[in-house]
This record gives C-alpha cells, sequence and structure tokens, in this order.
C-alpha cells in the first residue's frame, strides 16, 4: 500500500528562471523508505516547474512508472541535471556512467557518512531551490581509467570514481606485486594488497588504510600499500598525468575492484594499468559549500568546540 505524503509547509516562492529544466532522479532504491522520498523530490521538482524523469532501474523497482523511465544513454542525451537521492555508493555508480556526457549531479544524502552525496534530506528543499536556478558551487572530480592486460591483450577495462584496489585471496598469505610508474620501476611489494586512490577516495578505503587526505583541487592520485611486508613502504603521492602499472608476481586468488562496484579476477603476469579518465564527474554543491566544512561534519573534528 502507498504511503500518503508527508505535508511539508510552503517555501517562499523562489524568484528567478530555472537554469535546470530537465532534472533526472537516481533512488537508492533498495532502501527502506526511498520509493516514498523519491516520490517527494519529483513532486517537488515538478511544483517548481522542472521536467521529471527517473533513472530506470528506480522507476521499476520504485513503482513509480508515471515518470518517463530513461536509460543512461538517454539521461545523458537529454537531461540538464541528476539528482541522487541515497548515499556515495548510489553516486559512484551514476556518476561514473554519467561522466561522459557532462550531466551535472546533486547528491541528496539517505546514507550515513555522504561524503558526496552531502545535502541532508530533511533540508532538501531550501538548497535545491537555488541550485535549480543557478545559484551553487561547482567541484570537478576527477576520474580514473583502468584497464587489466593478459598476455598483450586487454581482458577487463572500468572507469573509477573513488578507487582501483589490488586484492590478494582468502588464502592467508599475502601477494607479490610489481609497481612502475610512467614506466619506470619502483619496487616490488609484499603486502596484502595496494590501493590507487584519487582524492575523492582519499577519504574511503585509502583513508582506512593510513593514507593522507587529498583535498579534490589536487591533481593527484594516492598510492597506499595495504599491510605492507616492509614497513618503509609508504603511501605516496603522484601528479594524476601519471600512469601507474601494477603486475601480481605471485600470491593465489588475486582479484582487482573499481569503487567496489566492478570485480576481476587477476592471474600471475596480469597487469593493472592506471591512468586519469578523459572526463571529469561535475559535481555541485549548495552555494557556500566548503570542502573542510564536509570534513569536520563526516569526521567529527572539533566535537564540543
Amino acid at each position: 500500500m502507498n504511503q500518503p505524503r508527508t505535508r511539508i509547509p510552503d517555501l517562499v516562492p523562489a524568484v528567478g528562471p530555472l537554469k535546470f529544466q530537465h532534472v533526472v532522479i537516481v533512488g537508492k532504491y533498495q532502501a527502506v523508505g526511498s520509493k516514498n522520498a523519491v516520490d517527494e523530490i519529483a513532486h517537488f521538482l515538478h511544483d517548481e516547474g522542472c521536467d521529471v524523469s527517473l533513472e530506470r532501474e528506480t522507476a521499476l523497482n520504485t513503482g513509480l512508472l508515471q515518470y518517463p523511465a530513461l536509460t543512461v544513454p538517454v539521461m545523458g542525451e537529454r537531461c540538464d541535471l541528476a539528482l541522487v537521492v541515497g548515499g556515495d555508493g548510489t553516486m559512484l555508480g551514476i556518476g561514473r556512467q554519467l561522466a561522459r556526457y557532462g550531466v551535472p549531479l546533486v547528491g541528496i544524502n539517505q546514507g550515513r557518512l555522504g561524503f558526496i552525496t552531502d545535502i541532508a534530506f530533511d533540508g532538501y528543499r531550501e538548497k535545491l531551490q537555488p541550485i535549480l536556478r543557478g545559484n551553487y558551487e561547482e567541484d570537478a572530480r576527477a576520474l580514473m581509467s583502468a584497464t587489466v592486460w593478459r598476455d598483450g591483450r586487454c581482458v577487463f577495462e572500468a572507469t573509477a570514481l573513488n578507487d582501483v584496489v589490488v586484492n590478494r585471496g582468502g588464502a592467508a598469505s599475502m601477494i607479490e606485486l610489481r609497481v612502475e610508474v610512467d614506466g619506470h620501476f619502483v619496487a616490488n611489494q609484499r603486502a596484502d594488497g595496494l590501493i590507487i586512490a584519487s582524492p575523492t577516495g582519499s577519504t574511503a578505503y585509502a583513508l582506512s588504510a593510513g593514507g593522507p587526505l587529498l583535498h579534490p583541487g589536487i591533481d593527484g592520485w594516492v598510492m597506499v600499500p595495504i599491510a605492507p611486508h616492509t614497513l618503509s613502504n609508504r603511501p605516496v603521492v603522484l601528479p594524476c598525468a601519471s600512469e601507474i602499472a601494477v603486475e601480481i608476481v605471485s600470491g593465489k586468488d588475486a582479484s582487482a575492484n573499481f569503487d567496489m562496484q566492478s570485480f576481476t579476477s587477476l592471474l600471475h603476469g596480469d597487469r593493472i594499468v592506471v591512468r586519469r579518465a578523459a572526463r571529469a564527474l561535475r559535481l555541485l554543491h549548495p552555494a557556500g559549500w566548503n570542502y573542510f566544512d564536509t570534513l569536520r561534519k563526516k569526521l567529527h573534528w572539533n566535537e564540543g568546540a
């Protein structure tokens, strides 16, 4: 049974023409309450004068079929703005696909941390009204293009916004990796794995493994070993123009994952090559947004001060 929508007090009418006419909503449709949240936001956008569509899987899984249901290529061709309702994982999934079309994205957080879905659901109306009319901060986030090479052939390729991670298998033994940067040998590392993270991904797995925080304005990657055998193997910050190659020298059941959303198994001799992708992700934030405000809130810095 459909739940009635909560009555929300009317906002003061916004001033100015819409900058974004056709808006598509992408929802975390597996989450409890997602259908009601998507439906409420769709009504809000309609009341603001926007043409509203839903990403195809969001429409099918919520049953909100009164709105056009669009595939990603059609979204890229027709839509001016994408609203992502969920958490950072939802943003990672759709952001990598929409970046090639240049469609900007706004994140409405229904998850927990929300480093890149930074508008709280409870206050989305006040934040979205100005954004829809062109009052926002734009934030370009670099993407990584990764390929896996075996016997001179590309056997897997993926795009990542957060990180590319090479991991050992379930056996209680390390893997050995040969690392090269721009064709120059760096080191053979014995570890549980290796993370190559973007500034966006520096707040994710790389941070847990002891890597530094990278401001999104830095054109760089961070390369972070996971539980290295030699403690002098430390995180290294590299220019994002660099090409990083990681070869599997030894170890059982190694694998690579890309944003924890695409996975492939690896064999001895496989090479994972990471470069900067041709397009960046366009994120929009409310006017006055600041990266350090996000860090302070999400990492609980200076609580009680």
